[in-house]
């Protein structure tokens, strides 16, 4: 029997929500976790990054938070700032509740901002261990009336030498709390963490999934410094030139934003998140489908609603925080014995992401240069010969017979097709193509500094070494 959102005990508030952003059948994860946290359990997840205890642990929180008290009720500890926003916003997708605020804290951030934020009221902050206790120290962050805590990526909390901070919070909690601990392993220093912290918890488990498939072309671009994302997309997607791609970001402001600048760049292309409508999500799906739009822009929790066949290329505009993520993104292409592409723009600041990926995969993804202008022309110059081809076969052709004619009184027909061309070409070229941009020399990928040590004494910037211990 297929089991439902509604079988495990959420509210009906909660499963429409869910309907609305194209959840229709819990996770393992989900279907093991969600029953015994609405029944007020302590539960120890064992769990790969996305297998969606996200929304495992989420989801009965949300269900249980009142709304009409602006105190915290429900703190969640992440080990890096990318993973806490990357939460944040998928609770705010999964809550339909405006009374309700989630804020996330972390270094790098104006404290400041983050303090008004909880003086005016929120009842969940989702945030790294050094800026919570920064906070704490502060008297600023009140756990008086906190309900709820996770510890999610327990173990990467550990190797990143967070977990005397973690135990330094968690003795700042009521000891009425109940509490929920994802980790994808279980070193020891973790269950000794279990055991002190967690009221006879039950655990919860589930398998790692496959590996991305084999048929899946997969390529990373270095965006060079001092380029923005946009800049080496545009190139890119000129000699790609989908079918059909979904570009994945990694919040709904960028998915508005980067849709605006490539509608205006002329692509066919419209943005999927969390803050559309039913009707509005079932529209564009339909319009994907049926190829009148080639690009979509969505976020991880939307893109879940977007399943399209045979999709042609997947874009990892922003890389997800993890490799599970990652594999299951690319793992919208190339199905059903066809083959795919998937696309990663990789920064600086992303090289140890991308390591972690190529170790879950077990394989170097090949490194391309951003296409160059010359590149860029002869793959217009080549479409734009497609498409004279295609002319000469129509019969619209014969009613400009007569204008050749005349003007091959004055100009040579060779010149005279060279002109038409040449207007062709300038009226279909995009913004972008006629500034001037020039891909600079491909510098090599940085090598993770291994030897970096955590700095106790510099929380705030919650800055983290690279883990040596086995990508999960």
């Amino acid at each position: 029997m297929t089991i439902s959102f509604k079988s495990l005990g959420l509210s009906d508030t909660r499963v429409k929500q869910l309907e609305n952003l194209g959840f229709i059948n819990p996770t393992n994860i989900q279907a093991q976790a969600i029953p015994l946290l609405l029944e007020g359990r302590d539960v120890v997840g064992q769990s790969q990054t996305g297998t969606g205890k996200t929304a495992a642990y989420s989801l009965p929180i949300l269900d249980a938070i009142d709304g009409r008290n602006s105190a915290v009720q429900a703190l969640i500890l992440t080990p890096t700032r990318e993973l806490a926003q990357q939460v944040a916003e998928a609770i705010k997708d999964f809550t339909g509740d405006r009374r309700l605020f989630v804020l996330t804290v972390y270094g790098g951030q104006s404290i400041e901002r983050q303090i008004r934020s909880l003086e005016r009221g929120v009842q969940i902050v989702v945030g790294t261990p050094g800026r919570v206790i920064d906070l704490l120290d502060r008297k600023k962050l009140i756990l008086d009336q906190l309900r709820f805590v996770v510890l999610d990526e327990a173990d990467e909390m550990l190797s990143m030498g967070f977990i005397d901070d973690v135990k330094k919070i968690l003795k700042q909690t009521p000891a009425t709390r109940q509490t929920a601990c994802f980790s994808a392993t279980m070193p020891r220093e973790i269950r000794e963490l279990v055991n002190q912290f967690l009221q006879s918890p039950v655990t919860v488990t589930v398998e790692q999934p496959q590996a991305a498939p084999a048929k899946i072309e997969q390529h990373v671009y270095m965006v060079p410094r001092g380029w923005t994302k946009l800049k080496a997309l545009q190139p890119i997607l000129e000699i790609e030139s989908p079918e059909s791609a979904i570009i994945f970001v990694r919040t709904k402001q960028t998915a508005a934003e980067l849709t605006s600048k490539l509608q205006e760049a002329g692509q066919s292309v419209d943005e999927y998140h969390g803050d559309l409508s039913q009707v509005q999500r079932e529209r564009l799906v339909q319009r994907f489908r049926e190829g009148k739009i080639r690009l979509v822009v969505a976020t991880d929790i939307a893109a879940r609603g977007l399943d399209v066949e045979n999709l042609s290329h997947v874009i990892n505009y922003d890389l997800p925080d993890n490799a599970e993520t990652y594999i299951h993104r690319i793992g919208r292409t190339g199905r059903a014995g066809k083959t795919g592409t998937a696309i990663a723009l990789v920064e600086p600041i992303d090289r140890r992401a991308l390591k972690q990926i190529e170790r879950r995969l077990r394989q170097n993804i090949e490194v391309s240069r951003i296409p160059t202008r010359s590149q860029v022309e002869a793959k217009r110059l080549e479409k734009l010969q497609a498409q004279i081809k295609e002319s000469l076969a129509g019969e619209r052709m014969a009613s400009f017979l007569p204008l050749v004619r005349e003007l091959s009184a004055e100009y040579d027909p060779q010149a005279i097709a060279a002109a038409a061309l040449q207007m062709m070409y300038d009226q279909n070229c995009p913004n972008w193509m006629k500034t001037d941009w020039e891909v600079p020399a491909a510098a090599p990928l940085p090598k993770p500094n291994l030897k970096r040590k955590y700095n106790k004494n510099n929380r705030s910037s919650d800055r983290k070494p690279v883990s040596q211990n086995q990508v999960r």
